[in-house]
């Protein structure tokens, strides 16, 4: 059997509009039911892929931005009695470059030669932007430049 190359998840973060509130939302979420872990209907075909190195992007405000490891893939039972997929991700939330998303529904595999890079550590910010008018930063916000 071929060796299977690493794989990645794309998802909405839906009814998130920045980083920071994901990451309260998710410290919260650990502290309440560990581990931290994402609930989605549909388990993954793929989950070996997913495993061996994967993430899930988190497309926040139609950008990709920020991505999180894969710890596991498990079925999980949810309040209800249904049962769907936890993945369970590493409390870790690393920024990538930003990269526009059309919305899409539930999550899509995503090979990593197409994943945004990560940014470096500390990040990249250029000096002066809080001088520029609101509506410029803006543009530049959507169009990924800043």
């Amino acid at each position: 059997m071929a060796d299977r190359p690493m794989l990645h998840i794309i998802k909405l973060c839906v009814g998130v509009k920045e980083v920071a509130e994901l990451a309260t939302w998710q410290a919260q979420r650990l502290r309440q039911d560990p581990p931290l872990r994402h609930k989605t209907r549909m388990m993954p075909k793929r989950v070996a892929e997913l495993l061996d190195g994967g993430s899930l992007y988190w497309v926040i405000g139609g950008l990709v931005r920020v991505r999180q490891r894969l710890l596991d893939v498990r079925e999980e039972e949810w309040e209800d009695g249904s049962t769907g997929c936890g993945l369970v991700l590493d409390p870790e939330l690393v920024p990538v470059e930003l990269r526009p998303q059309k919305p899409f529904q539930g999550w899509r595999y995503l090979d990593p030669a197409a994943a945004p890079a990560d940014l470096p550590r500390g990040g990249t910010q250029a000096e002066g932007l809080e001088k520029l008018p609101p509506a410029l930063r803006a543009e530049l916000r959507a169009l990924c430049l800043i």
